[in-house]
């Protein structure tokens, strides 16, 4: 970056077009003719757009002569400016017909936030100039400097440019004739002058050049000319060339040879590997600031990221109806337990769900989910799975960790994920039973559930664990059960895995567990904030609960389709 660079970045998109032109340098611009392609200039290093006339009607299917409207060419440019900050000079033909026509069509480029426009001295409508280009009649010059004063005149922007684009070299008029509209069009206000030339050589160009003297910007198109050395360009005191249009025809050629070999192999398996990958078109469809603007504005019913499902277990107590499947998969009220928990995620706009699975893993369902296999799922507990989820990889944003034998109602989920604390969990205050020694995860806390006004903060001390040796605390009475439902948002994602790393230390790592981890958090100086509920949930761990997860499944089921079972049931028959 050289010195005059920031201050050419914080100017207006106009003001940089002048000062390209106005430059003691050569500077160049690089034709682009639809946002995506706008983009890729801004990224590839150039400062300016030539909005090319024969790309954009190319884009559009249709013939450079005037055959996309005008309108139809801004509505395109508006695009262009939208995807790329770089000042853009359209290629604006003949200015779409006579003086009226050129103020309107500078008005609207100039509210479209377009920097300049070059019109060129043919007759409306216009014919590309490479086609026939001696039997192009030109545009009588007084009438075409009265175009350039017109347009002058309408601009309200001081630094929109109208360059002026002289055809006689093309017509075969000759370079007297050349010159003569050139410095009619300067003394009419063109901001800059245009030479074009059809031959392979730039030798009319370098004489122009020199007769011009450095009256004012000069401008090149070298098309055709395209193997003269750039610095002859310098050294002639050309103002800016204009690469006009290179992408529209690298994408042609590109498109052709790939539209070819999959029609012939009728596979994409020979193209994959050469054109650029779905993820690299989003970004350059800029996909990660709509991902961040979400986080920003969709503030209702505020949803974690992602979640992950510890789902590796065969299920103790569960042999029975386990022997071809894993927990996860039980049928629960007519699908499998895992569709129900995912449902319920997605539900709440959590969408990107990992399930950790392990004892058969391979007749998990896997639709709307990424499977991740804990290999070792029969000599390791559930922090071995966890670390399987997140291994190699931050969370990648607000992220729910669950059992995988969970039913809940939508509200449990809901609130927990609308929670702004960094660790938040959920409690059930009607399960205080401490006594049974099957049952773990009891919960103590900070203050008890009064299930009276909301608003107070209660935070988590202390969740049984099965590999834990006795604890004070633990003589107490609990306040509840965890559910098995933990949110992690923000700064907490990096703190949580800090304490996992520290786990993974430990030479017991493999037997730990979920309440072994929120402990260590705890010990470590989080504030895990504590959502009590009072029921409106069950966990499967048996066969007796298998047998009541059906009961509560159909209790949530829509009331329309409770009503067909009811009715079903009242006939003796079933609902079909």
């Amino acid at each position: 970056m050289n010195a005059r660079e920031p201050a050419f970045v914080s100017a207006s998109r106009s003001a940089r077009l002048r000062q390209m032109l106005v430059s003691n340098e050569l500077e160049f611009m690089m034709e682009a003719h639809n946002g995506l392609s706008a983009r890729i200039v801004r990224e590839a290093g150039f400062k300016a757009i030539w909005g090319s006339g024969l790309a954009i009607s190319a884009q559009f299917g249709v013939r450079d002569n005037n055959e996309a409207s005008w309108t139809q060419v801004v509505d395109n440019l508006e695009f262009m400016a939208d995807a790329s900050d770089l000042p853009i000079l359209l290629d604006g033909d003949t200015g779409y017909g006579n003086f009226n026509n050129v103020r309107r069509l500078v008005r609207k480029l100039e509210q479209r936030g377009i920097a300049g426009v070059c019109i060129e001295d043919k007759q409306f409508p216009k014919t590309n100039s490479f086609i026939n280009g001696e039997a192009q009649p030109l545009a009588d010059m007084d009438e075409f400097c009265g175009k350039i004063k017109a347009g002058k005149d309408s601009q309200s922007d001081e630094n929109f440019s109208i360059v002026a684009r002289v055809e006689a070299l093309i017509a075969g008029w000759g370079m007297d004739e050349a010159l003569r509209r050139a410095e009619a069009y300067r003394r009419a206000g063109a901001d800059a002058i245009l030479i074009h030339s059809k031959l392979s050589r730039p030798d009319e160009i370098l004489e122009f050049a020199r007769e011009w003297a450095g009256r004012g910007p000069l401008v090149i198109v070298p098309t055709k000319y395209y193997s003269t050395p750039t610095e002859v360009f310098r050294e002639a005191g050309i103002s800016t060339v204009i690469w006009a249009n290179h992408l529209i025809r690298a994408a042609t050629s590109a498109m052709q040879a790939v539209a070819k070999e999959i029609h012939s192999s009728q596979t994409l398996v020979n193209v994959e590997d050469s054109i650029a990958a779905v993820n690299e078109i989003f970004r350059l469809q800029d996909a990660d600031e709509y991902s961040e603007a979400e986080d920003r504005y969709l503030t209702s019913g505020r949803a974690a990221g992602s979640a992950v499902v510890l789902a590796a277990s065969r299920g103790a107590g569960l042999e029975a109806v386990t022997e071809d499947r894993p927990k996860v998969m039980l049928p629960i009220a007519g699908k499998p337990l895992l569709r129900w928990l995912v449902d319920a995620f997605k539900k709440q706009g959590v969408n990107d769900i990992t399930v950790v699975g392990g004892y058969r893993a391979d007749a998990i369902d896997t639709a709307g989910i990424k499977l991740v296999v804990n290999e070792r799922h029969a000599q390791t507990g559930e922090l071995a799975s966890l670390a399987c989820a997140v291994q190699g990889d931050k969370l990648a944003g607000d992220t729910v960790i669950s059992y995988g034998d969970l039913l809940f109602r939508s509200y449990i989920l809901r609130d927990l994920v609308e929670s702004e604390a960094a660790f938040s969990v959920v409690v059930d205050s009607s399960l205080t039973d401490a006594e049974n020694a099957s049952v773990r995860d009891f919960a103590w806390c900070s203050a008890a559930d009064d299930r009276g006004l909301f608003g107070n903060k209660v935070t988590l001390r202390h969740v049984s664990s099965g590999q834990e040796a006795s604890s004070a605390i633990a003589s107490q009475t609990p306040h509840g059960r965890w559910v098995g439902l933990l949110n992690v948002r923000g700064e907490g994602r990096e703190r949580l895995q800090a304490v996992l790393g520290q786990l993974q230390a430990r030479p017991d790592f493999d037997s730990l567990d979920m309440p072994a981890l929120l402990n260590a958090l705890i010990e470590a100086g989080e504030s895990i904030e504590v959502q009590y509920v009072h029921g409106h949930w069950r966990g499967v761990n048996d066969l007796e609960d298998f047998r009541r997860a059906g009961d509560f499944a159909h209790a949530q089921a829509p009331f329309a389709a409770t009503a067909v079972n009811k009715a079903a049931d009242a006939t003796g028959g079933a609902a079909q």
